[in-house]
């Protein structure tokens, strides 16, 4: 019952406000709005808070409650606002310009939503700013320079949107910022020489760009500097030789994939803070220092894809003082020209150490003793080396061992039965060794890596499989027509078996390049695309980036080998092929496989640590394993394509929407110049829904005249759904009479409820407008629901219901 409250006029006005906040707000999940009434004053509403003296609002948290809407331009007139905390919910649309009017506020926070559009330039009219968090959002345009006003700025955090541009030299003028995040853009041009001035900055991270030149040397002489990350981005230049002086109180160093170049002062030694030391893929040579013992907190080294050694003895002697590095956890120079022995010092190595990588070097002679002391290792490379002699026995005491390769070397004799008692070993590679025989255990653990997670280790895909195009010219027969078994828009894929890698099926997708120029950002993204692991993904082993034998740039992705292809031949077999004329998948394997889809949809859209769209979701892209489990390939690829072969200047657009799917399964807005989504991935799994479960295309000839898919079966429901679905799932035998789960199937209708269900969300999924489709956390959360009902009894049907 409404009650009557009295009111100010300027309370009235934060009333109404809220209310208008309110509503824009079509999910409310957790019910946090519902105190939102006229039962009591709006400041004991939940998530506001309220000046004691003025009962003004000034304070608004409605952090991680998964609200879904679009942020009001109303929440402009709460003007003694000091704090907004909107983070982790799924607001879309643009940030009220609105927001700028707000001139006592201190702290913004709209992290972790789906916002776009422009970051609003009036923001810099809130001179009372301290923190601005906008990261991981789709926020796009340059980072407006006005930003630099916020003279009372100490936290920026903007990473992981599509920001373009450069970086603004205005942000020199802000004194007060100690943190600088805005990594995971595509920000161009050179670093500011204006942030030299900014001597209170002690957090900087602008890695995952574009950014270029030398970094200027006035930007190392800051003693704040704690963090100072740089990765994969186009820096060159070399490390000063005094860096222990300009950063003496850096504790991350984080270079890695640039083109630095040079040798590594030993001054590095002196920065008695640092924990992180990652310089690996650039172009350093010379020798590491021997005197990196020095740093007692260093945790992670990493100088992996250098030019570090001179392939001779010696080159291994920085290992030595690496023994006094007691908090050592990773340790990574693979990839270099070292050369020599290994010393016999890892009895007293840090007992931390989980990850050791020294593989495609030139390192001789016998492991020696003493690795079993390290009792938390869990993956461990020397592969592509000379070792000789045999695997030391203590081996066997690495009970955490997960990862284990000695490939290519020069090992003899038998292979040593002890590592079968490794009961934790998934990934054992021998191969390329001189052995006499192999082990059943070794078969064993291998079959347990599509499973498991790897992408905590450093690299693991380059220590496991590194193929040449030689290898893959070979593997695929000269990528024989005869191998040929799919194409689409990024290239052909082939049939191979690697022979140097035990014989090992593969697909090969040979990517269409269309620019020179772009093997650094393509194997930035394949790096990235490695360390995305889940049971509903084909999984990428590793790419090759090389010259053919014509001299042309060649890309190529190899993927594990999918036996039962792809879903579009069953759903419409080949008649003239006699293997697949017969196949069929009921209607509980076709639901497995829609939620298979679905649940790796969702990973990629919600659980990756950057939100992956998919951009051609179709049935020649689902790929299904032995069990008939699906897995979808071409994840990643259209980022990967767009950012390694298309030159935004020239296009004219960014290259983020330049793949925006097949005919018939693309998002509407795509047409209209859109940039792609998540949701134009929603779209497009509505229509593979609606297919799957008709068993028509949506190219279909029948389909004209303002008549297609989706409206050919929203017609049908509910009533007539029995006259639209694919005639083979309503026949005897095909799931209906099925055992599934603890009972019996009997029930014709039954069937046609669920597949009324399914038809429905499909439907809501192929919604036109974006933000009608259904969410794909819900998709799954229904189909699991359907798939139960129609394998128990302990379902109510009245929970299948599609609104």
């Amino acid at each position: 019952m409404a009650v009557s409250i009295g009111l100010r006029p300027n309370e009235t006005t934060d009333r109404f406000a809220l209310l208008e906040f309110k509503r824009l707000i079509s999910d409310d999940p957790y019910g946090l709005l519902n105190s939102w009434n006229d039962s009591q004053h709006h400041c004991r509403w939940q998530g506001v808070t309220c000046g004691s003296r003025h009962q003004r609002v000034k304070a608004l948290n409605l952090s991680g409650m998964s609200l879904y809407g679009s942020i009001s331009p109303h929440i402009g007139n709460l003007s003694f606002m000091k704090i907004i905390q909107l983070q982790e919910n799924k607001f879309h649309g643009e940030i009220p310009q609105e927001v700028g009017n707000l001139f006592r506020l201190r702290y913004l926070n709209l992290s972790r939503n789906t916002l776009t559009g422009e970051i609003p330039v009036n923001l810099s009219s809130c001179h009372e700013l301290r923190v601005l968090s906008l990261f991981r959002n789709g926020l796009e345009g340059k980072i407006p320079p006005e930003l630099g006003y916020l003279k009372k700025l100490v936290i920026l955090y903007l990473f992981t949107n599509n920001l373009t541009g450069e970086i603004p030299r205005s942000f020199g003028n802000i004194s007060s910022l100690t943190i600088f995040s805005v990594g995971y853009n595509n920000l161009e041009g050179n670093l500011p020489n204006e942030f030299a001035i900014l001597t209170n900055l002690s957090f900087f991270s602008i890695g995952k760009n574009k950014l270029s030149g030398i970094i200027p040397p006035s930007i190392y002489n800051n003693s704040a500097i704690r963090i100072f990350s740089i990765t994969s981005n186009f820096f060159n230049g070399s490390l000063p030789a005094d860096i222990d002086l300009t950063l003496p109180n850096v504790q991350q160093l984080e270079f890695y994939d640039n083109y630095f170049y040079g040798n590594v002062p030993s001054s590095v030694a002196n920065l008695s803070k640092l924990e992180i030391f990652e310089i690996g893929e650039n172009n350093f040579e010379g020798q590491v220092p021997t005197n990196l013992g020095n740093l007692p907190s260093l945790w992670l080294l990493n100088i992996e894809a250098n030019f570090f050694g001179r392939n001779s003895d010696g080159d291994l002697s920085f290992i030595l003082s690496l023994t006094n590095c007691s908090n050592l956890q990773e340790l990574a120079f693979d990839s270099n020209n070292f050369g020599g022995e290994l010393p016999n010092v890892f009895s007293n190595f840090s007992s931390r150490l989980t990850q050791f990588f020294m593989g495609e070097n030139h390192i001789s002679g016998t492991i020696p003793l003493g690795f079993g002391s390290l009792a938390n290792l869990f993956a461990l490379s020397m592969a592509d080396n000379a070792f000789t002699g045999f695997i030391p026995s203590d081996f066997g005491k690495l009970e955490k061992l997960q990862l284990l390769n000695l490939r290519e070397n020069q090992f003899s004799g038998q292979i040593p039965l002890f590592l079968c008692n490794i009961t934790s070993l998934y990934d054992l590679d021998l191969s390329n060794n001189r052995y006499r025989a192999l082990m059943f255990c070794h078969v064993k653990h291998q079959k347990k890596t599509t499973r498991r997670d790897s992408s905590s280790v450093i690299s693991t895909v380059d220590k496991i499989l590194r193929v040449s195009y030689h290898e893959l010219y070979r593997a695929t027969e000269g990528f024989s027509s005869a191998n040929l078994i799919g194409s689409g828009s990024f290239g052909l894929v082939y049939k191979g078996q690697l022979i140097q890698h035990a014989d090992r099926l593969v697909a090969v997708k040979v990517l269409e390049v269309q620019k020179n120029g772009a093997s650094k950002s393509f194997k930035a993204e394949c790096r990235a695309l490695r360390n995305i692991r889940h049971r509903n993904l084909v999984s990428l082993l590793t790419y090759c980036s090389s010259i053919d034998s014509e001299g042309h740039e060649f890309k190529a992705l190899v993927y594990e080998y999918m036996e039962n292809g792809n879903l579009d031949s069953w759903l419409h077999p080949e008649t003239s092929d006699e293997t697949t004329r017969s196949r069929n998948l009921n209607l509980f394997q076709r639901l497995n496989v829609a939620i298979n889809v679905a649940s790796a949809l969702h990973y990629l859209h919600h659980q990756c640590e950057v939100t992956i769209v998919h951009c051609d979701i179709k049935p020649s892209n689902i790929l299904l394993d032995n069990d008939l489990v699906a897995r979808v390939g071409d994840f990643g690829l259209a980022r990967l394509i767009a950012n390694t072969t298309i030159s935004s200047s020239e296009e004219g657009t960014s290259g983020a929407i330049a793949i925006k799917g097949s005919i018939g399964y693309a998002a509407p807005e795509y047409g209209m110049g859109l940039h792609v989504s998540t949701q134009g991935d929603v779209y497009s799994y509505g229509i593979l829904l609606l297919q799957m479960f008709t068993g028509k295309r949506p190219t279909d000839d029948m389909f004209m005249d303002g008549l297609d898919l989706r409206s050919y079966v929203e017609k049908a429901l509910p009533d007539q759904v029995f006259k639209i679905v694919d005639h083979s799932l309503l026949s005897e035998g095909n799931g209906i009479r099925e055992v599934v789960g603890h009972g019996e199937l009997n029930n014709d209708d039954k069937k046609m409820e669920c597949l009324t269900s399914i038809l429905k969300i499909g439907v809501k999924c192929s919604a036109t407008l974006p933000n009608d489709r259904m969410h794909m956390n819900e998709v799954v959360r229904k189909l699991h629901l359907i798939r139960d009902y129609f394998a128990s009894d302990k379902i109510n049907s009245a929970d299948l219901d599609i609104s």
